[in-house]
């Protein structure tokens, strides 16, 4: 178990399309008190990424250093690149007083909850499976069978959203981000436990 520490840790998970970068983003850049947790990874940086700023690039010897060592809070293989979240990174910001939002997957944060069970987890969602369904073919980058596939994925993060403390509703970005900062400086919002189940009843739901 982790804790004793000033700062608190955060973290956001969302389907894809719901907006939740966007969200991310400008509650970070409103409060400047607020740290971003910065993944680690073995991925090449691309053209104008910067070295703790955008990731914390590294060998995969090192990050498998950091597997075996225990520090990380969670971690994955994507496309052949690891991808994780630095234990000691998040705890040395904690300790200034800072409090440290993460943007993880629903598999993310069911790890940082296993470690550190006083972590906060926010959900995030459009209003509606239909509005996903819209802003995701605004994209258009994916086609009908790709859309299908994504909105059948929504289901599984469901289920791993049960373990999240907050579900935060994003139908328009303003209140979005509102809502958000009201959950991690006042600890005010829907309790998953309360709102999830009649919320995602009708999330499924075609419209009429």
């Amino acid at each position: 178990m982790i804790n004793n520490h000033r700062g608190r840790f955060f973290v956001l998970s969302a389907p894809s399309g719901s907006g939740k970068t966007t969200v991310k983003d400008r509650l970070l850049a409103r409060r400047p008190d607020m740290v971003y947790s910065v993944s680690f990874t073995t991925r090449p940086p691309r053209p104008g990424e910067i070295d703790g700023r955008d990731y914390n690039f590294m060998t995969r010897d090192q990050f498998q250093h950091m597997i075996k060592a225990g520090d990380l809070l969670e971690w994955a293989e994507i496309f052949g690149h690891f991808y994780g979240t630095g234990r000691r990174w998040v705890l040395n910001r904690l300790k200034t007083g800072h409090s440290v939002l993460a943007d993880l997957d629903v598999n993310g944060g069911a790890s940082v909850r296993a470690l550190m069970p006083e972590a906060v987890l926010v959900f995030m969602a459009p209003p509606s499976a239909a509005e996903l369904r819209r802003r995701l073919s605004e994209r258009q980058t994916e086609s009908a069978q790709d859309l299908d596939r994504r909105l059948a994925a929504v289901r599984a993060e469901v289920e791993f959203s049960r373990i999240y403390d907050f579900l935060l509703v994003n139908d328009h970005l303003e209140k979005a981000i509102a809502d958000l900062e009201k959950i991690i400086f006042f600890g005010q919002g829907q309790p998953m436990a309360q709102a999830g189940p009649p919320f995602w009843q009708e999330f499924f739901q075609e419209p009429k």
